[in-house]
């Protein structure tokens, strides 16, 4: 039976569409509470951001129609040609664009102004589905796998030049994708050490042990290295189950050794000895595996040594490379500093904000740390803050809850496709709006670094409003084409 637009409007899912309907209704309320000023009562005006964002919203209405009329398969046909679009815009980006702020990631089109690291997502997930979705694709071929990363890796870098940690830092959530999709577990566990790693090295490094030489940070962090290496090895090589228990009670021992010398007979930095001891560790593995043929442990030779770089590189990036603004954040939310009136300003009165709200909040444009602007960004970045101090637990609670029915049911959408292309792509649709929320929500709670990215629906703003549609609508389309497949 021949395809028609009245069998795509059946087939298309009308409830994932009332929620992204209802958010940003929601949101679009919470940007009135957000930048009202007292007298101001004309939020249908072109002047004021609630008005602006009433134009951002019919646009969006309108691209997602449009969107839903395209031919699903076309979104495939065009993948790779979308994303070096956007490879190409995002390289040119920082050479014409203002600075705003301090990046450059802003291009001016007439009056208004558009952020193509929000576009760039939805082009990057396209170009990843497409590729995964190959003949003969593999997680585990090296070639494939590397491509992968080099699709996200790639905007993720130019992103950077830009001066957009924070927009860059989302591309990371395709590695949910990617983990979904059959990407070995090692990967995924080596990212959750690299943020123990960093953050331990980053919050102690600087605090002495007992002997008033060793770092504290580098002393645990090479203690967890030398006690998880025999421990991979003993997950992943079942033959040399026996060489891990030896290697660890080793390793542990050797190291507590060094660690009792440098207290009661001769003060030393003890990491001068827990270097050598990884490295020589790191080296009989690589002669175990050459000799015996047993690659998984040559890989457990690369997570020991590089685990090592990145322990030191993590510190040259953090000293060197991020401005100052960047480590103060990284440090307040590390308990490292406590600076209430500088980098933690924001997050402080934003708790302030949510807290004062109580249960059921004060009221539609009755907050007082909104409306008396207490808390920067409060309509973009920080928006919830006016969603707690406005309607309260309550009302924050039903924001996070319908945001989790949409996470959930586009996990459903996704598992229903009938194509590794829809697959990949849905799952990349969810992966990048779970990041935004969690990483908005704790930013605003202070539970992490203020890296400055949009609440998806909500913020206000038509790059990222726009941004989400497309990902979202492009996806729709995708699974409303599902039969035909």
């Amino acid at each position: 039976m021949a395809y028609t637009k009245g069998n795509m409007f059946k087939s298309v899912d009308w409830f994932t569409i009332a929620l992204y309907l209802a958010l940003v209704i929601f949101g679009w309320f919470s940007i009135c509470g957000a930048s009202y000023d007292y007298g101001d009562i004309d939020f249908f005006s072109f002047d004021t951001r609630s008005g602006k964002q009433i134009v951002w919203m019919s646009c969006s209405l309108g691209l997602g129609f449009i969107l839903l009329m395209l031919d699903d398969k076309l979104y495939d046909i065009f993948a790779y040609l979308l994303y070096g679009v956007m490879i190409l815009i995002l390289f040119v980006t920082p050479f014409i664009a203002d600075n705003t702020k301090g990046s450059y990631s802003w291009l001016k089109l007439g009056s208004i102004s558009i952020q193509p690291a929000e576009f760039a997502k939805f082009a990057t997930a396209l170009a990843l589905a497409k590729f995964m979705s190959k003949y003969n694709y593999s997680m585990q071929k090296v070639k494939d796998i590397g491509i992968t990363l080099a699709l996200f890796l790639v905007p993720m870098a130019l992103i950077v030049m830009q001066r957009e940690t924070g927009s860059a830092l989302v591309y990371l959530a395709f590695f949910l994708m990617l983990y979904r999709e059959g990407m070995p577990g090692v990967f995924l566990f080596a990212g959750i050490c690299a943020v123990i790693f960093f953050v331990v090295g980053i919050r102690f490094g600087d605090e002495l042990m007992p002997d008033r030489i060793t770092s504290i940070g580098h002393f645990s962090v090479l203690a967890m290295i030398t006690a998880l290496t025999p421990i991979l090895i003993y997950v992943y090589s079942f033959s040399k189950q026996e060489l891990a228990r030896n290697l660890f009670f080793l390793g542990i021992g050797l190291t507590l050794l060094a660690l009792l010398f440098s207290l009661y007979v001769i003060p030393f930095n003890i990491t001068y000895f827990q270097l050598p001891l990884i490295f020589c560790l790191a080296i009989y593995l690589l002669f175990i595996s050459l000799r015996d043929r047993l690659w998984p442990l040559a890989l457990v030779c690369v997570f020991a040594v590089g685990s090592v770089a990145f322990l030191y590189s993590a510190d040259y990036v953090f000293d060197k490379m991020l401005e100052p603004h960047q480590q103060v954040r990284i440090k307040v939310v590390l308990g490292m500093e406590d600076d209430p009136a500088g980098s933690g300003y924001n997050v402080n009165q934003s708790k302030i904000a949510i807290g004062s709200g109580g249960l059921t909040g004060k009221g539609f444009l009755k907050g007082t740390q909104t409306k008396l602007k207490y808390v920067p960004e409060q309509d973009t970045d920080f928006i919830f803050c006016t969603v707690g101090e406005e309607e309260g637990f309550i009302g924050s609670a039903a924001v996070l809850l319908l945001f989790t029915i949409l996470i959930l049911r586009l996990i459903y959408l996704a598992e229903r496709q009938h194509t590794t292309f829809g697959r990949v792509y849905g799952y990349a649709v969810v992966s990048i709006i779970f990041f935004h929320l969690f990483i908005n929500i704790g930013m605003v709670l202070g539970l992490t670094p203020v890296i400055g990215i949009p609440l998806p629906f909500f913020s206000y703003g038509g790059s990222s409003l726009w941004g989400f549609t497309l990902l979202l609508f492009i996806f729709l389309r995708i699974d409303a084409g599902r039969s035909n497949h």
